[in-house]
């Protein structure tokens, strides 16, 4: 298990303690901590509104976009603080975030969609074609479409497009919001499938923001679980499965038998996890 790897010699991306303000006056994240360890996949979970996006877009610094700001705190990668730079030279660096929402050019096909993502490099065109070729090899599905116009897709086939994208710019982390989003049960299986084999095959690094706690508890080696913008547990995802509020709240297990999130009253998880 990658957790056993959590050191500060393998940590590839720090978050310490850094605030979120939007429009000058919305607090949104309070006190965020989290690390990401070289060659993992972690978890940001949590429900709608937890802050999670709010994390990833503070890493891969697109807040200014949506008048949001660190106001406190360090985003640090490599060793070297980052929340600074701009979004193009984070993706120099071999950062990208792949958008909630499957954002896709419409009107471009499928292919002319992932060659966009090789923009920033310099390595010629035969070494971004061979890695085209490594693109289908993940998603089989988007050779079949490749001369698709994006918009004509369907909602999985976008999400493919998306990530296939970030994959051409040859990132080492990539910052995956919401991928299960919107798409049927059996396509959220084939998604975070592809996650795993992009993990192990190619070495990405994956940080990946996800309501669905139990899919992502799966795959993902260690997780963070936020609410109300601050981290109230965290640990390697085996043992986030096995706890008993995680199975209660977010599961919809508990030592009763099988129960609705909506049926459980949020004070009780905030008494236990805040106080």
């Amino acid at each position: 298990m990658l957790d056993a790897a959590k050191t500060e010699a393998d940590t590839l991306l720090e978050v310490n303690n850094i605030e979120v303000i939007y429009n000058h006056v919305i607090l949104v994240l309070k006190g965020v901590s989290l690390s990401v360890p070289k060659g993992g996949i972690t978890a940001l979970l949590g429900g709608n509104g937890a802050g999670k996006t709010t994390t990833l877009k503070a890493i891969s610094n697109l807040l200014r976009s949506e008048r949001g700001e660190v106001t406190k705190g360090a985003i640090v990668y490599r060793g070297e603080r980052v929340q600074d730079m701009s979004p193009a030279d984070l993706v120099r660096k071999g950062v990208i975030q792949v958008m909630e929402g499957r954002h896709c050019f419409e009107h471009l096909t499928v292919e002319e969609n992932l060659l966009t993502g090789a923009y920033t490099r310099t390595d010629g065109r035969a070494e971004v074609m061979k890695d085209l070729e490594m693109v289908y090899s993940y998603f089989p599905r988007l050779k079949e479409r490749r001369k698709s116009q994006a918009g004509y897709t369907s909602g999985g086939e976008q999400q493919m497009v998306a990530m296939g994208r970030a994959l051409m710019s040859r990132p080492e982390t990539i910052l995956l919001d919401e991928p299960s989003m919107g798409l049927a049960p059996q396509l959220v299986e084939q998604i975070f499938e592809i996650v795993k084999a992009v993990n192990e095959g190619e070495g990405v690094t994956f940080l990946l923001a996800e309501q669905n706690t139990n899919v992502a508890l799966r795959y993902a080696h260690y997780g963070y679980i936020l609410e109300s913008g601050r981290v109230v547990m965290d640990g390697p995802a085996k043992q986030l499965r096995e706890n008993p509020d995680v199975k209660e709240f977010y599961l919809g297990m508990s030592d009763d038998g099988r129960k609705s999130f909506r049926d459980v009253r949020s004070y009780r998880r905030r008494k236990r996890w805040l106080a």
